[in-house]
C-alpha cells in the first residue's frame, strides 16, 4: 500500500503525536473491519464510543476535574484527522459531534452540577451527545429559531421541531437551542436547555436516509409541551445564540481537520491505485498529465491543513478567529469536493461502485458544504470583516 501523508506539523508535542497514533491504531483495528456493516445498518454500536471513551480520546477538551484531558484546539484537529482517514465519514461525525459540538456547550457554560452530572459519562463514552440547533425553516440562520421556551413555575416548557440532528436516535444528552423571548428580535432571545432521553416531550419522528454518512444516524425530532426544570438551562438566558455561534467556530475546526484527514487518505489510495492500473501500455501513475491531476489536489489539500492547523493555534492563543475559520470552513469543504470527485475519476470505473472507499467518500464528503454553515455564508462571514 503506498502511503501519502503530510509532514507532522512542528507546534504538536509528543502527547499530540502519541494520540495520532493511538487513534489511527483504533481507526485501522476498530472502524475500518466493521464499517461497512454499521453502513448497511444505519448505526455505530454504544462500544465503539465507550471504547474511546475509555483511551480517554472523547473527553480531551474536557475539563480534567469532570474526567476530561484538558487539552487545547489542536487534540480536537488531531482526532478527526484521523477518524476522518477511516473514510467512513458517518462515524467520524457521530464521534466528533459527539466530542466536539454538543457536550463542550456543557463544558464551557455548565455549572458545577451540570458538569458533575453529564460530562463524566459523556468523556467515557456511556452517553452520547447531540445538538439540535437547525430547525425546517431554520439552518444556517440561526437567528430565525421558532421552537419555544416558556417559563412555568415549575420549570420550562418547550414546543417545536428539530431536524437533521446528528446523534438524534441513539442520542442521550441533546443540547436543545429555543426561543425564550418571543418579543426578541433576531438573535436575541435563545436560550439552551440540557434535555434528556427519555423525556416524554421529546419525540423521535423518524430516522432520515441520507445521501451519505450513512453509518450515522440522523433524525427529526418533535418538542411536544416537553417539560424540564429550571436547572435544565445552560448558561444564561437569552445568551444562546452566542454560545452557538461560538461553538461553531470549533466545529467549523473540526471540519479542517475531517478535510484534512479524509483528503490525505483518498489522495493515499488514488495513487496506490494509479501505480497498480494499468492503460495505454504503462500504469497511470506514469502518464504525466494523470499524476499532475493529483499533485494538484495534493497541494490545495495541504493548503487546507496548513490553514485548519493555523486556526487551532490561534484558538488556543486566545484570538478572534471568525474570520479564518469561516474561510476554513468554506475553502476547506470545497476543496474536499475538488479532492474526492478527482480522486474517483482517476479510479475510472471502480470509483463508482458502491462498496469502494472512494465512491462512499464523495458521497460523504457533499454535506461538509452545508452542515455547520453553508459555504455561501461562510463566505459573507469572511466579506464582512474584510
Amino acid at each position: 500500500m503506498t502511503e501519502f501523508e503530510f509532514s507532522e506539523p512542528d507546534i504538536l508535542d509528543e502527547d499530540l503525536r502519541m494520540v495520532r497514533q493511538q487513534v489511527r491504531r483504533f481507526v485501522n483495528e476498530k472502524i475500518v473491519p466493521h464499517g461497512d456493516a454499521w453502513e448497511a445498518s444505519g448505526e455505530i454500536p454504544r462500544s465503539v464510543f465507550r471504547e474511546l471513551g475509555e483511551m480517554g480520546f472523547l473527553g480531551m477538551r474536557h475539563p480534567v476535574e469532570y474526567g476530561g484531558g484538558g487539552l487545547g484546539a489542536l487534540a480536537s484537529v488531531v482526532l478527526g484527522e484521523e477518524l476522518a482517514r477511516s473514510t467512513f465519514g458517518g462515524v467520524a461525525s457521530a464521534l466528533t459531534v459527539h466530542s466536539d459540538m454538543s457536550i463542550s456547550h456543557i463544558a464551557h457554560r455548565g455549572t458545577h452540577e451540570q458538569k458533575q452530572k453529564y460530562l463524566p459519562a459523556a468523556c467515557a463514552g456511556s452517553q452520547v451527545g447531540a445538538v439540535c440547533v437547525t430547525e425546517p425553516h431554520a439552518g444556517s440562520d440561526v437567528a430565525g429559531l421558532k421552537t419555544r421556551a416558556v417559563k412555568t413555575a415549575d420549570g420550562w416548557v418547550l414546543n417545536g421541531s428539530k431536524t437533521f440532528i446528528t446523534n438524534g436516535v441513539y442520542g442521550d444528552i441533546y443540547i436543545v437551542a429555543a426561543r425564550t423571548d418571543p418579543e426578541a428580535k433576531g438573535s436575541r432571545g435563545i436560550s439552551l436547555f440540557i434535555v434528556e432521553k427519555g423525556n416524554p416531550g421529546l419525540k423521535i419522528a423518524r430516522k432520515f436516509e441520507k445521501h451519505g454518512w450513512r453509518s450515522s444516524d440522523t433524525a427529526e425530532l418533535f418538542l411536544d409541551d416537553l417539560k424540564l426544570p429550571h436547572d435544565a438551562l445552560l448558561g444564561e438566558e437569552g445568551k444562546g445564540f452566542y454560545y452557538i455561534m461560538s461553538t461553531f467556530q470549533n466545529e467549523r475546526l473540526v471540519v479542517g481537520a475531517l478535510v484534512s484527514g479524509a483528503s490525505s487518505k483518498a489522495i493515499e489510495l488514488t495513487v496506490d491505485y494509479m501505480r497498480n492500473r494499468q492503460a495505454f501500455g504503462k500504469s497511470l501513475w506514469d502518464q504525466p498529465v494523470v499524476r499532475n491531476k493529483i499533485a494538484w489536489i495534493a497541494a490545495k489539500a495541504a493548503a487546507v491543513r496548513a490553514l485548519t492547523y493555523q486556526c487551532a493555534q490561534m484558538i488556543e492563543e486566545g484570538k478572534d478567529t471568525v474570520r479564518e475559520v469561516s474561510m476554513l470552513k468554506a475553502f476547506g469543504a470545497e476543496t474536499l469536493q475538488e479532492v474526492v470527485h478527482t480522486c474517483l475519476q482517476l479510479h475510472g470505473g471502480t470509483g463508482y461502485i458502491i462498496g469502494t472507499p472512494v465512491e462512499r467518500m464523495a458521497r460523504d464528503s457533499r454535506i461538509l458544504t452545508i452542515g455547520g454553515g453553508a459555504t455561501e455564508v461562510m463566505l459573507e462571514e469572511v466579506a464582512k470583516r474584510m
